[in-house]
């Protein structure tokens, strides 16, 4: 009930109106019950919906107010995503009239189902596993088995990888899923996650708008990324440091890149890179090669 009365909500405030054959389609309900759905929903909140006629549908009131839901850009945005990517069936995103969309679409990393599976079999019974990997960064140009002791998933915006103990090189490592090959041999665990250094604690990075950009435009990027006083902290973890300063263009100096393509600066550029060779060379966690982005 709860769930139809914050969908009821949802076409109200993002779409501007329901009527009851909306509720009937999402849910499966019959008639009477999607009409007590819509009266109690009025009864909740009888500020919020209005009853047109002509339109023979419920539209948001003038002094709407949601009770049901927070409304939230990113979720809706999230939604139209899913869309256009093929992930979500339209019903399931609750969007009726959604508008035309696209994305800028990235190769599609294909990931063996009876693979993940294994590998998440392995996380939940905290055992290890073994895994015939083609690795990138090391000397081998051929795949070889490796036992791991998986503890956890990271997603660097384009491609997931499980995070691991090594037998092998006895150390914490990425391994990109698609780069499993098969799997093999539940077996006794090795250190786990809790003996992770780089996934437990985590770095602040300190980001602002770039030096370069004029006032006005240092104004509205610090609107874009949710900044105050052009400042805003991104809390990472030292495993995923690498993955966010690449995605967010700051590897390097960024403040000697071109203001018109490179938008933001890390405040704490001294300590970022300090941080970043802690990651890399430290704990020597995360092998990388220039074809690899830092995974194994």
């Amino acid at each position: 009930m709860e769930r139809r009365l914050e969908f009821i909500e949802f076409r109200l405030f993002w779409e501007g109106g329901v009527n009851r054959s909306d509720i009937i389609e999402m849910f499966d309900v019959s008639v009477p019950q999607a009409s007590k759905d819509l009266t109690l929903y009025q009864e909740r909140a009888p500020q919020n919906a209005i009853y047109d006629k002509s339109a023979k549908r419920y539209v948001a009131a003038p002094d709407f107010s949601p009770i049901f839901l927070r409304p939230d850009p990113d979720s809706y945005l999230s939604r139209l995503r899913s869309l256009a990517e093929g992930l979500a069936d339209p019903s399931e995103s609750w969007i009726s009239h959604a508008p035309e969309i696209d994305v800028a679409l990235t190769p599609h990393r294909a990931v063996d189902s009876d693979v993940l599976k294994a590998v998440l079999e392995a996380v939940r019974e905290r055992r290890s596993i073994e895994v015939y990997y083609q690795s990138m960064g090391s000397r081998r140009t051929d795949p070889m088995w490796r036992r791991m002791t998986p503890h956890s998933f990271g997603y660097d915006g384009f491609r997931w990888h499980v995070r691991g103990y090594c037998h092998i090189d006895e150390k914490f490592k990425d391994f990109l899923l698609p780069r499993i090959l098969q799997v093999r041999n539940l077996d006794a665990p090795g250190p786990g996650g809790d003996q992770d250094t780089l996934w437990k604690k985590t770095f602040d990075i300190e980001i602002g708008p770039h030096p370069g950009l004029t006032p006005s435009q240092r104004t509205v990027v610090a609107k874009d990324y949710g900044m105050t006083n052009e400042r805003v902290v991104l809390t990472v973890r030292y495993a995923m440091l690498f993955y966010v300063l690449k995605r967010l263009g700051l590897l390097g100096d960024a403040s000697q890149q071109n203001p018109r393509t490179q938008h933001i600066v890390a405040l704490n550029p001294h300590e970022t890179e300090r941080a970043l060779r802690r990651a890399d060379f430290e704990f020597g966690e995360v092998e990388k090669a220039p074809s690899d982005s830092g995974s194994a």
